[in-house]
């Protein structure tokens, strides 16, 4: 139950609004809100609706002299659930089904949409916009068990017509109930991929982009320490492992470390003599895709950029270059900036300059895939703490103009998405991340637990929107503080996920077990989270194929637990056969449920067949 709903401007309740009901029938109704703070205009509110499980929402402001920071609605209470889910706006912040006990202190802010499960029984509710290409929207829970929820359009003082009489407007927000979960949040994707203006650039249901993005990266093994002789002894052992192995790998990605600071995107370091045309023409020759790394957002203040045309950056309001990141201690990045700026895409000589370097990549360097990072330091802040050159456009707005630019410069090469806006990157990168950074060790800053979670939360848009990237996989034996079954579990829980695979580990110095576990995981495919909202620690992944499907089993708690399973609460038919992948068996008889006992951090890989196996399954179905 969404419980009293009230209109909302810059962030606060209008105060004073009092609801009329101005038209209504049986599929419609629309309201007026009239307030002192609106003068002689009015806040409307429309829904339809479109049949017995679906509601269509919009909301809008008339009559304002001055554009709004944002405006939306606030509802009371959100009533008899049992959690809500925050979902995260960028590859890195977190998405995470959130309970709310009287003792959350909150708020909590999800972006372009949330979900709602029950109290009591299955299903759930989904209330998410359809289009994201023009503003960021967002949904943030007040504290309690029946917590406030005010959903709010960022409009961030976008022109309008003069006058003041302009209709400012939301997207369309919909309502939905459904006897699913991820099931929902996939149909939720489908209605966002029909409304983009822009058509998925990677979807499985249509057949576009179904090539997963597979092959090599340099950053995870070794980071910042490259050199054109080190790239090339990689590549050499790629290709010898790739060619006896016949791998499907056909990228081949530098990442950052080859240019002296960020914004000096044309500029290549020293260690890279002959610069970067003839490494990636002996990256194509080798067989590969050659990759590159860019953050172009990002604009180092110790940069040759920043020196020469320090006005290319966003300023902020209080005076000055907007900080967005500031380095001023031990760490320094392998970069010599102590604060990092963003590069501001509404001048039109920073926006030349970001055109020139991906057209010069692209068309003179042979550049075929681009891996962009911190991408959303582009749509990240207002015009409440930022100027640009030119003003009133949204976030959005601006980033979607830089965003398209680089798509026409690019073509038809791969993109992937890092640190990237994941709504309004739809029709425009082939692949997003959708998690954090792969560590070293089961618990960091972030412990694993959080990699399950978010991932789990996203992986609804895989294969609708973008193909999903969950970061490189881990596959060395040395250099890092992870148990081989740790490694095992977090390999097999990303290759599930059947989109992006890369790893930067030296393919020619494994021994045969990891490049066995590397050759299972290089099958594309799309698998589904029947338990995703879930408390139980045990992840679930099940990736349905005929005639064989895979089905993940994973303990992301520290504690022994043991599980049952029937086949058919996974979505599968039963009874079958099983593999148990990890232990090299199969068993004798067909059963209609899979048991497991699982050490802390441990896994379990089985296949499940109606037919008996003849032999173990080479890849993931």
């Amino acid at each position: 139950m969404l419980r009293g709903a009230h209109p909302v401007l810059n962030g606060a309740p209008l105060a004073g609004a009092r609801p009329e009901i101005v038209a209504r029938d049986a599929t419609r109704i629309e309201w007026r809100y009239r307030a002192p703070a609106l003068g002689g205009g009015e806040f409307g509110l429309e829904l339809t609706r479109a049949s017995r499980a679906r509601l269509w929402l919009r909301y809008w402001v008339v009559g304002l002299t001055e554009a709004p920071d944002d405006f939306g609605i606030r509802f009371n209470a959100v009533e008899r659930i049992s959690a809500f889910l925050r979902q995260g706006y960028h590859s890195w912040d977190g998405s995470a089904y959130v309970e709310p006990t009287p003792d959350r202190t909150g708020p909590d802010t999800s972006y372009a949409m949330t979900q709602l499960l029950p109290r009591a029984g299955a299903g759930s509710v989904v209330i998410g916009f359809e289009r994201h290409d023009r503003f960021q929207q967002t949904f943030t829970f007040g504290a309690g068990q029946a917590p406030a929820l005010i959903i709010q359009t960022l409009w961030d003082r976008k022109a309008t017509e003069p006058g003041g009489g302009a209709r400012l407007e939301s997207e369309r927000l919909v309502i939905f109930e459904h006897p699913g979960v991820e099931e929902a949040l996939r149909a939720w994707a489908r209605l966002v991929a029909d409304a983009a203006p822009l058509a998925p650039r990677c979807s499985v249901e249509t057949g576009r982009g179904r090539n997963g993005i597979i092959g090599w990266c340099s950053w995870y093994n070794l980071y910042a320490a490259i050199s054109e002789d080190l790239i090339l002894e990689h590549l050499r052992g790629v290709e010898k492992i790739a060619r006896q192995a016949q791998l499907p790998m056909r990228v081949f990605q530098i990442d950052d470390g080859f240019t002296p600071e960020m914004g000096d995107w044309l500029d290549v370091k020293p260690q890279f003599p002959r610069g970067m045309k003839p490494l990636l023409a002996e990256m194509r020759a080798a067989g590969f895709a050659p990759g590159l790394w860019i953050a172009p957002f990002m604009v180092g203040n110790r940069s040759r950029l920043y020196r020469e045309h320090s006005d290319w950056v966003v300023q902020a309001v209080a005076g000055g270059p907007l900080v967005h990141w500031r380095l001023y201690a031990e760490f320094r990045w392998h970069k010599r900036s102590e604060e990092y700026y963003i590069l501001d895409t509404t001048h039109p000589d920073a926006f030349a300059y970001l055109r020139r370097v991906f057209r010069t990549w692209r068309h003179e360097w042979g550049c075929e895939y681009f891996k962009t990072d911190f991408m959303f330091w582009g749509a990240e802040y207002g015009p409440e703490r930022g100027r640009w050159r030119q003003p009133g456009m949204t976030r959005i707005e601006i980033w979607r103009r830089a965003a398209e630019m680089i798509r026409t410069e690019i073509g038809d090469a791969t993109w992937l998405g890092c640190g990237c806006p994941l709504w309004a990157s739809v029709g425009l990168v082939d692949a997003a991340r959708i998690g954090r950074d792969l560590g070293v060790e089961w618990r960091e800053d972030v412990a694993a637990r959080a990699l399950f979670r978010d991932v789990a939360a996203r992986n609804f848009a895989n294969g609708i929107l973008w193909q999903a990237d969950p970061d490189c996989i881990l596959l060395r034996q040395r250099y890092h503080h992870l148990s081989d079954a740790e490694l095992t579990s977090l390999a097999l829980f990303a290759g599930m996920i059947g989109g992006v695979m890369m790893t930067s580990d030296a393919l020619d110095e494994l021994p045969p077990d990891r490049l066995r576990l590397w050759r299972l995981l290089l099958a594309a495919g799309v698998c589904r989270f029947p338990f995703l909202g879930g408390a139980d620690p045990v992840v679930v992944q099940v990736r349905k194929g005929e005639p064989v499907s895979a089905v993940h089993i994973l303990n992301a708690s520290d504690s022994p637990v043991e599980r049952a399973y029937a086949l058919s609460a996974l979505g599968l038919e039963g009874p079958c056969y099983l593999y148990d992948w990890g232990k090299g068996a199969g068993g004798p008889s067909r059963k209609a449920e899979i048991s497991v006992a699982l050490a802390p951090h441990e896994s379990a890989l089985l296949f499940a067949s109606p037919r008996p196996f003849e032999a173990a399954p080479a890849r993931l179905p």
